[in-house]
């Protein structure tokens, strides 16, 4: 689940506290769980897309597997969203709310997953495609796995914060796509959305480095189109491209560490 608005506002005082540094067994084993319900629930609601299925669906099954785990949406707690998860078809970026069109070959579908499991929040998402698949759209959800990947490189402890997003803008550049500008990263595990910011794009101001035990949702979001501002549509929740070029978006719940960051959700 993204950080919304105006990235650059407010970041040259943002710090790196968080409600969440882990440094106990205890925080690490909480994170950890509600990071597997994160990663199962993603996994079984990718199986399940396919053409015919409803985004409703898909929200209906991540809602029976949080049961399971004793977990609940973040979402509706904290923001009283009326979903279990955000499904973005197309168009639509991010908190797309699940609706009843059923989807079709071609569609572009991100799936964002956030529980609650025993006082933690885990935070993923991922974007797949329902066959066939153009190559456009290949492309586009590559470029935002590989930008990931990059910022992973860069999410090092002693090293600075906006390290990251010069990984990720970078990468989204050298493909040839849009960073979606206004949207970002955010620390998290107490709650969804915790210090500090994570911009997908580098900053100069944002030089504090990042300590071991920091817990950190990284989500680079690109689009096929020219257009990085984005838009709100009516329902007040789905955030959609301004210029109608498609959208990827993935994310993982990571914790920084001297060496490769702790991917919680993987």
């Amino acid at each position: 689940m993204s950080g919304v608005g105006r990235v650059v506002m407010g970041l040259l005082g943002a710090g790196l506290e968080s409600r969440m540094t882990i440094n106990n067994e205890r925080d690490l084993e909480g994170m950890k769980l509600a990071g597997k319900v994160v990663a199962r629930t993603l996994e079984a609601l990718k199986t399940a897309v396919e053409p015919g299925i409803t985004p409703a669906d898909l929200d209906t099954l991540a809602g029976e597997i949080f049961a399971q785990y004793g977990a609940f949406s973040a979402p509706r707690a904290e923001y009283n969203a009326p979903v279990n998860v955000f499904v973005s078809v197309n168009e639509d970026i991010v908190h797309g709310l699940p609706t009843h069109r059923p989807l079709a070959a071609g569609d572009v579908v991100c799936i964002d997953v956030t529980p609650n499991v025993g006082g933690y929040v885990a935070d993923a998402a991922v974007t797949v495609a329902v066959p066939p698949v153009s190559p456009v759209a290949t492309r586009l959800i590559a470029c935002a796995e590989a930008a990931f990947a990059q910022a992973m490189k860069a999410a090092r402890a002693g090293r600075p914060l906006n390290g990251i997003g010069r990984a990720i803008e970078t990468e989204v550049a050298r493909r040839g796509f849009t960073l979606l500008r206004e949207l970002q990263g955010h620390g998290v595990g107490r709650a969804i959305h915790e210090k500090p910011e994570v911009p997908n794009f580098y900053h100069p101001a944002l030089q504090k480095p990042l300590h071991e035990g920091l817990v950190i949702a990284v989500e680079p979001m690109v689009s096929s189109g020219r257009n990085w501002r984005t838009k709100t549509l009516r329902d007040g929740w789905t955030i959609s491209t301004t210029d109608g070029g498609i959208a990827a978006h993935f994310e993982h719940t990571i914790m920084i560490t001297k060496g490769a960051p702790l991917i919680l959700t993987a």
